[in-house]
């Protein structure tokens, strides 16, 4: 009889305690997968912290895994069967059933948020994708606002989905902290979607940022950065769409604000609550990353653009451990912060 073990949060702001959990089953367009290697995100410890979106306790939770598919729901036709390697987005977030998390053993995963896993890549470094695709793509591709939480929308940028041979879109756009996990996704997506991406990180980054496909780097550790990022922009040539925001703290917001009033207003799309008061030319949003605008993604491109080299798997993950009980450890690492990697557990 096979057996399953998870990480709960008894309560908030207390350590995740290791116990038996009940062994998941699949809902008709649903995996149950055996996980291999879960990924961490801020979200994550903020969720632990405070109990933000736990919608029962005990709770489990956690975005990101990779692994062999153990069962196939009755309606998953062809795309997986089981022993797949795969990786997959875990949606406790909007669920909030513990078997949609992804710190156990074994997770529910739906079928259009999986993706095959080719054999060259190991599971450590594929599980740095899920959340981070999911995001990016909810950061690009809606069409119309939605609500991210009471009172806050989702950014529209209504942007082209990327493709295996992008053509130009005739369009840039500024990210801001290209290097964390959810910039470089976004890099990436947007350069291949023909999107021209203008990269802001620290200077140690720009090799990752560029790896990523952007076209222009700049260090926000230089005092000029602003006026060289819009100087950028205006000669580009290109369509300014507006600026994605990984960071989206009270200085880069000023700095946000500054370089959408020099090039006549955009779309600014956050990670937290966008800055209260934004200029009528300027549409602010906060990403909610599980939507199913990010379907034909997973559906079509993720596994092809894996084979073939164009989606890679970064930041590179650093692997904090194995087992369960290392996973509050790789919070604890990513409370105090990282930067150009993606805390990674094995299984």
């Amino acid at each position: 009889m096979t057996s399953n073990q998870a990480a709960w949060l008894l309560k908030a702001n207390t350590p995740l305690e290791v116990g038996d959990a009940p062994m998941p089953t699949p809902g008709p367009n649903e995996l149950v997968i055996r996980n291999a290697a879960i990924g961490i995100n801020p979200l994550d410890f903020h969720m632990q912290q405070s109990g933000v979106f736990v919608q029962q306790w005990p709770a489990i939770f956690g975005c990101d895994v990779a692994g062999k598919v153990h069962e196939v729901g009755a309606e998953v036709r062809g795309r997986f069967k089981k022993g797949d390697r795969v990786i997959g987005h875990a949606i406790n977030l909007v669920s909030g059933r513990p078997q949609d998390a992804a710190f156990a053993l074994y997770t529910v995963v739906p079928a259009d948020k999986a993706a095959i896993l080719p054999d060259a890549i190991p599971f450590t470094q594929g599980v740095v994708v899920p959340f981070a695709l999911e995001a990016a793509v909810c950061a690009l591709s809606l069409k119309q606002p939605g609500i991210a939480m009471p009172g806050v929308s989702t950014p529209a940028l209504g942007l082209p989905y990327p493709s295996l041979e992008p053509a130009s879109s005739g369009k840039s756009i500024v990210v801001y902290g290209g290097s964390s996990s959810v910039g470089s996704m976004t890099t990436q997506l947007a350069t291949a979607a023909g999107i021209k991406v203008i990269s802001i990180v620290s200077a140690r980054n720009f090799d990752l940022s560029i790896e990523c496909g952007a076209v222009e780097v700049f260090d926000y550790h230089d005092s000029s950065f602003v006026e060289k990022v819009v100087e950028a922009v205006a000669k580009s040539g290109q369509e300014f769409v507006g600026i994605f925001d990984a960071v989206s703290t009270p200085e880069t917001y000023a700095n946000d604000l500054v370089i959408l009033g020099k090039l006549g207003g955009g779309h600014l799309a956050c990670v937290h609550p966008p800055p209260d008061a934004v200029p009528e030319n300027v549409k602010a949003g906060m990403i909610f990353g599980v939507d199913d605008v990010a379907t034909p993604v997973w559906r079509d491109y993720v596994t092809l653009a894996l084979q073939a080299g164009k989606l890679k798997c970064l930041p590179s993950p650093l692997i904090v451990g194995t087992g369960l009980e290392q996973i509050q450890e790789a919070l604890r690492k990513c409370e105090a912060g990282v930067s150009a990697t993606k805390l990674v557990v094995e299984l």
